[in-house]
């Protein structure tokens, strides 16, 4: 009967070795197919922010050139004028381009220093709306 305790006991022994060894097997294919998975969505992140980066970059250097264009005066920025009310007698006149005729409704030119105002705040917003796709893309990322 001693005997067939100790051969029971030694199957139960190694029937519990092998449960242990599958268990661990499972935590090892678990790290790794959750370290596959963060390295994947480590490397969707870096190119996304590579993009961002980009975005961010292009708008800045759009706005500076922009923002010299308008220091140097070679662009002007106008608005539409509201149509004068008749017999008031208080027209602007319309500006006209280098040797050209402005055809449709008149326009008033800006102050080149309210132009530079205008393209700063042009300028947050821009930045504001690539920064928010950029959260927007990242938010996506972390739900798949």
């Amino acid at each position: 009967m001693d005997a067939e305790w100790q051969v029971q006991s030694e199957k139960q022994a190694n029937v519990f070795q092998r449960e242990r060894e599958a268990a661990a097997v499972a935590v090892i294919n678990w790290q790794g197919a959750e370290q596959a998975r963060r390295r994947a969505l480590e490397d969707q992140l870096q190119t996304k922010d590579k993009i961002h980066h980009q975005e961010l970059t292009n708008a800045q250097a759009n706005q500076t050139r922009l923002r010299d264009r308008l220091a140097t005066s070679d662009l002007r920025l106008s608005v539409l004028l509201a149509a004068p009310a008749p017999g008031s007698g208080c027209g602007v006149p319309a500006t006209t381009g280098a040797g050209g005729v402005v055809h449709g409704a008149p326009r008033g030119e800006l102050d080149p220093a309210a132009a530079q105002r205008i393209v700063a705040i042009t300028d947050a917003g821009d930045q504001g709306l690539i920064a928010l796709r950029a959260c927007q893309a990242y938010a996506r990322g972390i739900e798949q």
